[in-house]
């Protein structure tokens, strides 16, 4: 039941997904300023349409902020993407906003970050977005690959795939995005921490923003918009990893341990973080954690917490990092 309410949520929300192409002709009248002639993509059917158009899910730039410590609306468990850049106020992301928006195209201190979170994939990342000689500025495609967000900036309108920061059409194929550290935690935890801190104030657009459009989406049997493989060792599709380079460590896993330091990083997990995806009002989403990862000097290491299988779809190859 609490599937069907999601599928009907996203069709309310963006309409029924197109079909995928094996090439890609159709979509050239929609983007007549991409060049399709080079891309990494060798198989077009894997590209889809989410539903909404290019744009259809605007994404922000340069956000208002406001003070942590006067801040009022945001409920203690509610996730938070944490920017933590050095010599720069702390800044969050709250979840919130970004499930309706997907990128924040912000800079902080003359450093242009991009701030990305796709929900079907739980990917949330964060880049630099300095690239190939120049500022990039990026925006939602409404296309998905292995379910995961195609992102593009609007310089060149090369396409990139959002889980790997990587370009995958357009004139900046093969160009990787520096990721910088980041990680969900609760509003809580960050405000606790850093009551002198900033955090991203409402954006100024007609959304339903603290309400989750994907109930019960982590808790499906199956990934939406995805046909590709299901992870191995008995693994649920969609129990989150944390990815590390390529490899991926069960959030299970950690959450009973608390603790783990295996291949030259250590990872904590502690209570207090309400799933974005779970129920309908996302503060009241169930508990799945904060995680920190860190290297053996201390020093916050980017990583990414998504869904096993996309952690399988674009690491084929990756490790396991199982009993």
């Amino acid at each position: 039941m609490r599937l069907l309410s999601l599928i009907a949520a996203l069709v309310a929300t963006f309409a029924v997904a197109l079909p995928a192409f094996a090439s890609p002709d159709a979509w050239r009248a929609e983007w007549p300023d991409t060049d399709f002639s080079t891309a990494t993509v060798e198989d077009w059917s894997e590209i889809i349409s989410g539903g909404p158009p290019k744009d259809g899910i605007p994404a922000l730039s340069n956000p208002a902020f406001v003070p942590a410590s006067e801040t009022s609306g945001l409920s203690d468990r509610e996730p938070v993407i944490t920017l933590e850049l050095d010599g720069a106020r702390p800044r969050a992301y709250p979840i919130r906003y970004l499930t309706w928006h997907e990128i924040v195209n912000d800079e902080i201190d003359g450093t242009p970050v991009a701030v990305t979170f796709c929900p079907l994939c739980n990917s949330a990342l964060v880049f630099d977005r300095r690239a190939d000689g120049r500022v990039l500025s990026f925006g939602v495609s409404g296309k998905l690959r292995h379910s995961d967000m195609i992102m593009y900036d609007r310089q060149t309108e090369s396409w990139w795939q959002q889980a790997l920061g990587r370009a995958i059409v357009g004139e900046l194929t093969g160009t990787e995005l520096t990721q910088l550290p980041s990680w969900m935690e609760s509003w809580a935890q960050y405000r606790d921490r850093h009551p002198e801190g900033l955090v991203m104030a409402e954006p100024d657009w007609p959304r339903r923003y603290g309400q989750n459009p994907y109930v019960g989406y982590d808790s499906a049997a199956r990934p939406f918009l995805y046909n590709g493989e299901m992870p191995p060792h008995g693994i649920p599709p969609l129990v989150r990893v944390v990815r590390v380079g390529d490899r991926a460590w069960p959030l299970p896993r950690l959450a009973e341990a608390g603790r783990i330091t295996e291949a030259g990083v250590t990872i904590d997990w502690e209570a207090g973080q309400a799933s974005a995806l779970d129920a309908r009002e996302i503060s009241e989403g169930r508990d799945v954690g904060t995680i920190r990862v860190r290297d053996a000097d201390g020093n916050d290491l980017p990583h990414d917490l998504m869904f096993a299988f996309a952690f399988h779809a674009f690491f084929p190859d990756g490790t396991w990092m199982v009993p």
